[in-house]
Order: structure tokens, then C-alpha cells, then sequence
């Protein structure tokens, strides 16, 4: 898979969680989707792959959450009401229609990292404040409530591709976070002990 404007080392460790977790008991996905928090807001910096074909299906701008960061994010939490934005590695789940029309829910996988993603309601949708014509006023683009927010215009898109069970990679370079994944560094009984919860119907 390859993407010119993406970090070969960040979509390898995008590759590798991912890998971890089917190999641990996750299902296996049709797509994967990575975001590196690392690059400003004002540039492209969320990917998504067709895994099947290992080709790039889209390049796009997101964001991240108000208090995570100005035009770069320096900080991320898995609390309520931190209105940042989250790392680590998702599950994207059910599309729904909520308060900014048509989105998706998305479950974190990695404790005390991103687990909180459902009940703080952190999902991907469409936003007026991503755009090309917010940066040009702004400099950035708008900050969500922590939301990987889109492009309006392909916000649609986005939540087809990934709902139902496709993987969402958030990466940036947070020192504790690379040292202590379960699955950056394939951890296999702290996955097997996360995994088996996912198995549950009524989880």
C-alpha cells in the first residue's frame, strides 16, 4: 500500500496494529483508515485503503478537537468532556443520522487510550469548518469536540467505506502511547484479554 504524502513508518505501525488484532481475534477488515495527528490540520492527513487491492481510496483533510491543539494537536484524551481528540486504534461500527446528519460511531480498542470513544461520542461526520476555503480565512482548518471530523462533501463517503467493522489508525507520536500499546507492540495476552469482550453479543 502506498500513499506519496503519508509516512511510510506511520502506516506501517498503522499495518502492524491492525495485523495484531486479526491475528488475536479481532475480524479481519475490508479497509483501514489512517490519521497522523502529527501534520497540521491545514493539510491532508487521513488515508483510507482498500486492503483487498492495497490501493489508496482516499486522501483528506480532518480534524481534531478544540482543546487537542490550534492548527497542529499536541494533546489527546480518552476522558468526557476533554473536548480532545483520541490516538490509537479503532473500530468503526454503525452509520447513523444524528445532529450533524449522516455518521459513525466508532468503538476505541485500546484501554485508557481511546476506550471512551462511544460513550463520549467521538465519531466521524461532516463539518461545515473543513474545508480549503477555512484555511485560506483561518490558516487551519475548524476543531471539533474531538471528532475526526470531514469534508462535508465527502462525509458520505467516508462513513460507507468505513462503517461495519473497517479499522481506524489515529496515530501521533505520544512517547507513553508507542511504549505501552497492546497492539503497536503486539502484546498477546493484554489483546487476548481485550479481544474476548468484543466477542461478547451483548457488549
Amino acid at each position: 500500500m502506498q500513499a506519496p504524502n503519508l509516512n511510510r513508518a506511520v502506516l506501517d505501525k498503522a499495518i502492524a496494529a491492525m495485523t495484531c488484532a486479526v491475528n488475536h481475534g479481532v475480524e479481519e477488515a475490508a479497509r483501514l483508515a489512517v490519521i497522523d495527528f502529527s501534520l497540521p490540520s491545514s493539510e491532508p492527513r487521513l488515508w483510507i485503503f482498500d486492503l483487498d487491492s492495497r490501493s489508496l481510496v482516499l486522501e483528506e483533510l480532518v480534524a481534531h478537537g478544540r482543546n487537542s491543539g490550534d492548527n497542529v494537536a499536541t494533546s489527546f484524551s480518552n476522558e468526557q468532556g476533554s473536548h480532545q481528540s483520541s490516538i490509537g486504534l479503532f473500530r468503526a461500527s454503525e452509520s447513523y443520522i444524528g445532529r450533524h446528519g449522516y455518521s459513525l460511531r466508532m468503538d476505541g480498542l485500546e484501554p485508557g487510550i481511546n476506550d471512551r470513544a462511544r460513550e463520549r461520542a467521538i465519531v466521524i461526520h461532516g463539518a461545515d469548518y473543513v474545508n480549503n476555503q477555512w484555511i485560506e480565512q483561518h490558516g487551519r482548518i475548524g476543531r471539533s469536540h474531538g471528532c475526526p471530523a470531514v469534508n462535508r462533501d465527502v462525509a458520505n463517503q467516508v462513513v460507507d467505506i468505513l462503517k461495519d467493522g473497517q479499522f481506524v489508525f489515529s496515530y501521533y507520536p505520544d512517547d507513553q502511547w508507542l511504549a505501552s500499546s497492546p497492539y503497536l507492540n503486539c502484546q498477546p495476552n493484554r489483546v487476548a484479554a481485550i479481544v474476548a469482550p468484543l466477542k461478547n453479543p451483548g457488549s
